[in-house]
């Protein structure tokens, strides 16, 4: 069974790709169980059973040389485009501080005309919106997503389309797959 860990892990590893690709020659220790606990927040152990949990499901795999870890953009297009909202349901819940996301977080700031009253964002003690909170797919999500500007798009492209009416849904998968496809192919 899928966790939020899974998610925010293939979409990290969706990122370091983007960023090996522009970095000739960025190092495999990027991919490093102790590397992605620093840059997910996620413990070693959680990384290792999160990694198993999605190469059975088809969503990565790992390189035959390198044991590095890819993930399987176009299956996790899908997923994210059409499952995920029926696997991790979300409702907005009280006022609270913290970091934007879905249609109020940058990726989407201006590209859409109202996303409703009150903008969504991950309760989060260093940040400095507020509006209605949401639980983030993974406890760490917040944190994760301050260190990378390309994770903290895509995680707040996926709660537009958890949350979204159709049309924010449909530009957040539009864009979701832009993202995705920046990556080589891992299927």
């Amino acid at each position: 069974m899928m966790k939020g860990q899974d998610i925010l892990l293939l979409l990290k590893l969706v990122s370091l790709e983007h960023q090996q690709q522009h970095a000739a020659g960025q190092a495999a220790e990027h991919f490093s169980m102790r590397a992605l606990e620093q840059s997910t927040g996620i413990s070693k152990s959680e990384v290792s059973k999160a990694l198993n949990r999605c190469v059975t499901a088809g969503l990565a795999k790992l390189e035959r040389n390198t044991a590095i870890p890819r993930a399987n953009t176009h299956a996790l297009n899908e997923f994210l485009g059409h499952g995920l909202k029926y696997v991790f349901p979300v409702k907005p819940g009280p006022m609270a501080r913290g970091l934007a996301t879905a249609h109020a977080a940058p990726v989407l700031a201006g590209k859409l005309l109202s996303g409703g009253e009150h903008i969504h964002v991950w309760e989060d003690a260093q940040g400095s919106d507020m509006g209605q909170a949401i639980e983030p797919l993974f406890k760490s999500a917040p944190g994760a997503a301050r260190k990378d500007a390309e994770l903290y798009a895509m995680l707040a492209l996926i709660d537009a389309i958890r949350l979204g009416n159709e049309r924010e849904a449909s530009l957040a998968r539009t864009l979701l797959t832009q993202y995705l496809r920046g990556a080589a192919d891992g299927s």
